[in-house]
């Protein structure tokens, strides 16, 4: 009886031993594999439970949030729609925040003054009347002038190297002599080119008129109708050139506005018009144009190397920019002419006009 006791009790903790030893083997596989899933294993967590959400490929262009800088387009794929501009400032294009002049001015009355030093610097000058430049290198810059004359600078001809910069030029409505009226902001009579650049222009009926020149960075605006010594309403346009031209014409990154109603004369944001001779070598680019019958006349037949691009057509004044249409008198088949990546202020694109 003893001994079947002694082999009951050695049954018993032979049991209990095996049951320790099995809780410990399975307490060892679950710290292992509790270590395999940690953040820190070497080995990579599974992507559908660790990776974070991803942006469709598919999502819309109107969205607000800047794209993915990993994203690049396929090259299959249509472009993406640009999106709206509000207004000229609103998408960096020049308004009266960019333009004008940057310091203070002190007030010269000068009447119709003619300018024949070499060289001349005219700064911080708030200029009651204008300027006749009958010299090499004139430089006007960070002034205001207020015509009653004809223009508020005008470069005479044989004459070069006029520059007007970051200056104010208007005119006072009624006071003009042409019936009242004003002509030109800036006019270039000479046969060189001249930089206008950083300027707030208004009231003149033919802004700024010239076959060459660098015209940048300005604020055309507020042109106002009036009618010449003939009695016909005075044509309007921020740019205006006459054909002819012996240099290049480079029009870009300005905000040229033409409000003027059509049956009181307006013509063109950009009027290029082979008045004098054949337009040549013209570029206009990167410009906010709104106004005239058409926003831009591109030359007419026998143009040549008149490059239309980057351009913002404004529907602020009319829903196709200009009363009639964006542009017109586009010579597609003339050597070097290029139209590309022009568009309306809604995004849409504006494809360049037939043959006229």
């Amino acid at each position: 009886m003893t001994q079947h006791r002694r082999r009951l009790t050695a049954w018993l903790l032979a049991g209990v031993v095996l049951a320790v030893v099995l809780t410990l083997y399975q307490a060892d596989r679950t710290a292992v594999s509790e270590h395999t899933a940690a953040p820190g294993a070497t080995e990579p967590a599974t992507p559908t439970t660790t990776a974070p959400p991803q942006p469709s490929a598919s999502a819309s262009p109107t969205t607000s949030g800047p794209p993915s800088p990993t994203a690049s387009p396929s090259g299959s794929e249509p472009p993406p729609t640009t999106p709206a501009c509000t207004s000229p400032g609103t998408c960096g294009f020049p308004d009266a925040s960019t333009t004008g002049p940057r310091t203070a001015l002190e007030r010269h009355d000068i009447g119709n003054m003619s300018v024949k030093q070499d060289g001349t610097v005219i700064k911080g000058w708030d200029i009651h009347g204008s300027l006749d430049i009958y010299a090499n290198d004139v430089t006007v810059i960070d002034s205001r002038i207020t015509s009653t004359n004809w223009w508020g600078v005008n470069l005479r001809p044989g004459y070069s190297g006029l520059k007007v910069l970051h200056t104010t030029i208007t005119a006072v409505v009624g006071k003009g002599p042409d019936n009242g009226g004003v002509n030109y902001a800036v006019s270039n009579m000479g046969g060189s080119s001249i930089e206008v650049g950083w300027c707030d222009i208004s009231v003149f009926g033919n802004a700024l008129s010239m076959g060459q020149g660098d015209l940048h960075d300005n604020y055309v605006h507020d042109i106002v109708a009036f009618r010449n010594q003939g009695g016909e309403w005075q044509h309007t346009d921020a740019v205006i050139s006459g054909g002819g031209n012996k240099g290049r014409l480079t029009i870009r990154r300005n905000t040229l506005l033409n409000s003027t109603a059509v049956d009181k004369g307006a013509t063109a944001a950009v009027g290029l018009f082979a008045d004098t001779g054949v337009v040549s070598s013209v570029v206009v680019d990167g410009n906010w144009l709104a106004g005239g019958a058409y926003a831009l006349y591109g030359g007419g037949p026998g143009a040549t190397g008149i490059q239309v691009t980057n351009n913002v057509f404004s529907t602020q004044y009319h829903p196709a920019a200009g009363a009639y249409g964006a542009a017109t008198a586009w010579n597609a088949a003339g050597a070097g002419n290029v139209w590309k990546g022009n568009r309306m202020s809604d995004g849409r694109p504006v494809e360049p006009p037939p043959a006229s």
